[in-house]
């Protein structure tokens, strides 16, 4: 597998690298199940409601790649804090997204299959605001997805959403 300079991490379809200070850039493989351009509008869609999803900057095409350029998050711990304060920012997290539910924006991949390996929920990113998620790429819109395939979407990510909240607690 291409190793990428200021590489940061791999996922399962893609490769993440520093680009500046500030910034970060997603490089997609070939064998990637979502299009830079899918990812970058939900993006777009979910930013437009609040911060809970991590801010698209844009699309940068050099001769070998296509790079979807988002903030670089600082990353914190969770378990840094106590258990007090994970239940608020828990709480945030949750009206956050139930808000983004609301405007029809729904993430699906809060939980990575098992079979992806890593952590399982490394798409929530404890960062200096708060838990943020990244990685949009199967998110889903109302308006695109349908209302009934939207609901269901959402009523199994609520479920998630109980699962992470037992994780986070209990570590």
């Amino acid at each position: 597998m291409k190793k990428y300079p200021q590489q940061l991490s791999r996922g399962h379809n893609n490769v993440v690298i520093a680009v500046s200070p500030t910034e970060v850039g997603k490089i997609f493989t070939p064998d990637s199940r979502v299009e830079i351009s899918v990812e970058a509008e939900n993006m777009k869609y979910a930013n437009k409601i609040n911060n809970l999803v991590v801010k698209f900057m844009r699309i940068d095409i050099s001769e070998d790649d296509q790079i979807l350029v988002m903030e670089r998050l600082k990353l914190f711990d969770f378990r840094q804090f106590e258990l007090e304060v994970r239940e608020k920012m828990f709480n945030t997290f949750q009206e956050k997204l139930k808000e983004l539910h609301k405007k029809g924006f729904v993430h699906r991949d809060l939980r990575r299959p098992a079979s992806y390996g890593g952590d399982a929920y490394d798409n929530i990113i404890q960062s200096e605001e708060g838990f943020r998620l990244i990685d949009v790429g199967i998110s889903a819109v109302r308006e695109r997805a349908g209302d009934k395939l939207f609901e269901q979407y959402v009523k199994a990510e609520l479920k998630v959403l109980e699962d992470f909240r037992e994780y986070l607690l209990s570590r």
